[in-house]
């Protein structure tokens, strides 16, 4: 595993979005891939072995906190720097120290549609840089990508703020410098996109059933404009049609 990088979420610069271009927000696992597939189960083996390496504890009890700490922070690396003083650098490296690639289940002409699709597109994901620039290596659309945001990035007055943290939605679009209504948020997690609505932003639930709690979920939240079950459906519209502002259904 690589070292992780300072945090730099732009990584490709074309300056300042235009004020008729959209801006996409894709959120990574279960979203441009289908984590579920296989890649989860290898992430939770090597976390709870990360945790109990960090904190020298047996397997039960490494598992035990790394529940918890996912509920409650949303990231299981949060818990550990805030209670435990784990540096999130390392532990980071450490969970996701396995070959991704062969792993990384995608949606079969990703790629294609995604060079077609218009407008600026921004990786938000949980995930550490180098996994979430790994699998979209490996799905072929990394060049497709102005910027990435990972949990790296998610840092605000000093404390790691991840999704779902409003917050972050607001320095996101404080980074992005354009207006809400202009941006919208594609994801699999339906608390990220409340988030995202009260923010002003614009949203696209991809329903996953691998997601934790989605099938505790039915019919559409009044904060999603759009539920998709596939990617295909939102990248092959065109600008101007069926855009999430209308509240449509793919």
């Amino acid at each position: 595993m690589r070292p992780v990088r300072a945090p730099s979420p732009l990584y490709r610069s074309r300056g300042r979005a235009s004020a008729d271009e959209p801006v996409w927000l894709f959120d990574l696992d279960n979203t441009l891939h289908d984590a579920s597939h296989a890649i989860f189960k290898t992430i939770d083996q090597r976390m709870a072995q990360a945790v109990a390496t960090s904190l020298g504890v047996d397997t039960e009890t490494a598992n035990t906190l790394r529940t918890r700490y996912w509920k409650r922070y949303g990231a299981t690396v949060i818990g550990l720097v805030r209670h435990h003083g784990v540096r999130a650098r390392d532990f980071l490296a450490l969970s996701h120290d396995f070959e991704i690639a062969p792993l990384v289940h995608g949606e079969t002409g990703l790629a294609a549609r995604f060079r077609q699709f218009p407008g600026r597109k921004i990786l938000l994901t949980n995930a550490p840089e180098d996994y979430a620039r790994e699998v979209l290596r490996a799905l072929g659309i990394l060049q497709c990508f102005d910027g990435l945001w990972a949990i790296e990035h998610m840092t605000l007055q000093g404390r790691m703020r991840p999704k779902p943290s409003l917050a972050l939605m607001r320095q996101v679009l404080a980074r992005l410098k354009v207006p809400a209504g202009q941006v919208t948020l594609v994801e699999d997690t339906l608390g990220n996109l409340k988030s995202a609505r009260q923010a002003g932003m614009r949203t696209v639930y991809l329903y996953h059933p691998g997601t934790p709690f989605s099938t505790l979920r039915h019919g559409r939240d009044l904060y999603v404009d759009t539920r998709i079950n596939a990617l295909w459906p939102l990248l092959i519209r065109r600008r101007g049609h069926g855009t999430p502002g209308n509240r449509g259904r793919a």
